[in-house]
């Protein structure tokens, strides 16, 4: 997110998380951050890139962020000194077929959640998508987002995706006008399908 305007739209549907691009190369980075709105209980997610640790934390405490989300090469130690900030620290993850699970483990004790994406070119944002089937694969016990590619023409794949330790959508690309403008009718829809999807899970 970036738009002020468009900002207090999507808060209106109130999504779990809002996040904002904290990486200068990407063409949703933000420059001027809203810090005067009021999230409610959304909360304010900070996506950072190989970042310098102390130039994250600074700017971390600076916009009252709630979640750090990682989406470079940081390593485990990394993620607990973000963690030891009082931090919610969401890894990202590249998944392709070839992944081995097994590498995540380290990371376990340090993060909240990990963000599984399609592995590609950029650091993220790529608009692609990767196997979902491969997350039989997935044993952890710890919960991740599903990201990477996901649109409206996905939600009859949404409906009917099943993992214990599945928590919700990352939505990007598939949901915008333009870079950073997202499209509030979209997300409205994805949400209610969401939020049915957790009802019926409660009452099952």
């Amino acid at each position: 997110m970036r738009e002020p305007e468009n900002i207090r739209e999507v808060l209106a549907l109130e999504p779990d998380y809002m996040g904002f691009i904290f990486y200068p190369p990407s063409k949703r980075y933000i420059r001027d951050f809203p810090v005067e709105t009021d999230f409610g209980k959304t909360k304010k997610t900070g996506v950072f890139v190989n970042e310098d640790l102390s130039v994250l934390l600074d700017k971390a405490k600076a916009y009252k962020l709630d979640v750090i989300q990682l989406h470079g090469d940081e390593n485990p130690q990394y993620c607990q000194a973000v963690k030891k900030a009082g931090y919610e620290v969401f890894k990202a993850v590249a998944i392709d077929d070839q992944y081995d699970f097994d590498q995540l483990l380290p990371f376990i004790p340090f993060t909240d959640m990990f963000v599984f994406d399609a592995k590609g070119k950029l650091p993220g944002g790529n608009g692609i998508r990767f196997n979902w089937k491969k997350l039989k694969e997935y044993k952890a016990k710890h919960s991740f987002l599903l990201s990477g590619g996901i649109g409206m023409e996905h939600l009859d794949e949404i409906r009917n995706f099943t993992h214990p330790q599945w928590k919700g959508i990352d939505v990007n690309s598939g949901f915008e006008i333009s870079p950073g403008l997202k499209n509030t009718g979209f997300l409205k829809e994805l949400i209610k399908e969401l939020r049915n999807k957790t009802d019926e899970k409660q009452r099952g």
